[in-house]
């Protein structure tokens, strides 16, 4: 004998699912389905419209404290001829300006710098690029090859420095005495080609990790179905890495330099600090370093502030120009 459900617990079975109507149980209006389009890109809504600018507030204060408000204090401190003691101050227009541009010492400074920016930015970009691609290929042991890449970069730029200069040290040096095994005598700190050398090879070796860490999340990014249509397609590797895989590491190679060549003009500022510090006069330095020996050790502040707002108006064109010129060359999708 078979039971049937009576009409009245089929009724309930079919209203169950509706249970308190379009409000659900607690309620709230249930929404409708919508495409996962939709639903993965969702906007967010603020009820009050000083919302957001109250979000936005703290990291706009820390921006106009430390970035507009000493920018605006070095324009106005390049026009003027300034008592370091602060007793005083004396207009004198733009004789900063042509007293820094028609001075050979700066315009070596200057040269110096864009050679060291390009070597560093270039060098950081290939090694940490190779070493990417290389982590990207491991199988067993991936994990303690990566952690050993990446740790450099916790290691602050002065304490960089310091275990440079004790990797250089004429008397203990590990690479002093390697390159004399070549014939070449390292005299770091003596020497101005071999100290630029120094300087470029410790700032080189401390961004690699951060473009090793970039470069393996882009390669990894990279869908394995792309992969096995580029290796049907072509036998070379090298081939393979410069015709595919390259393009779509485009984004991430173009963050990275404008990145890298900040750090280069600024962010080896500690380097360069500890390893020609008391000995600068016979050591290359870069612009940012001349602006900090004017301005802290010179009391030249006018001075200094006009090389500090040259030196921000070298950055601003460059900027302009990487992002007019080299990311036409990038593709985002």
């Amino acid at each position: 004998m078979t039971n049937t459900p009576s009409s009245s617990a089929m009724s309930a079975t079919l209203a169950a699912p509706a249970a308190g109507g379009p409000w659900g149980l607690f309620g709230r209006r249930k929404s409708a389905s919508k495409p996962p389009e939709e639903t993965d890109a969702k906007r967010v809504q603020f009820n009050s419209r000083l919302l957001p600018y109250l979000f936005l507030a703290p990291q706009m204060a820390i921006i106009f404290v430390f970035f507009y408000w000493p920018s605006v204090q070095a324009i106005h401190s390049s026009f003027y001829l300034e008592d370091p003691f602060g007793f005083g101050s004396t207009f004198v227009g733009l004789a900063n300006y042509t007293d820094v541009l028609k001075s050979g010492e700066y315009l070596g400074i200057a040269r110096f710098t864009a050679v060291f920016t390009a070597l560093v930015t270039f060098f950081s970009l290939a090694i940490g690029l190779l070493l990417a691609v290389k982590a990207d290929g491991v199988i067993r042991g991936n994990a303690t090859y990566k952690t050993l890449l990446i740790w450099v970069y916790a290691i602050a730029p002065p304490v960089a420095g310091l275990m440079g200069m004790m990797m250089f040290d004429q008397h203990i040096g590990p690479l002093v005495k390697f390159a004399a095994f070549f014939g070449w005598d390292l005299k770091v700190g003596l020497n101005y080609n071999d100290t630029a050398f120094a300087m470029i090879v410790v700032s080189v070796w401390k961004q690699i990790p951060y473009n090793f860490i970039f470069f393996l999340s882009g390669l990894q990014g990279i869908p394995v179905s792309v992969r096995e249509a580029a290796l049907m397609d072509c036998r070379s590797g090298f081939r393979r890495f410069w015709t595919v895989i390259l393009p779509l590491l485009a984004p991430t190679a173009f963050f990275l330099l404008i990145i890298n060549t900040t750090y280069a003009l600024f962010d080896t500022f500690g380097v360069i600090d500890v390893m020609v510090k008391d000995k600068a006069a016979n050591n290359p330095i870069t612009l940012v370093y001349k602006v900090y020996m004017d301005g802290f050790r010179g009391n030249d502040l006018g001075g200094s502030s006009a090389q500090s707002v040259i030196l921000m108006i070298i950055v601003f064109v460059l900027t302009i120009f990487q992002f007019r010129f080299i990311e036409r060359r990038v593709h985002y999708n």
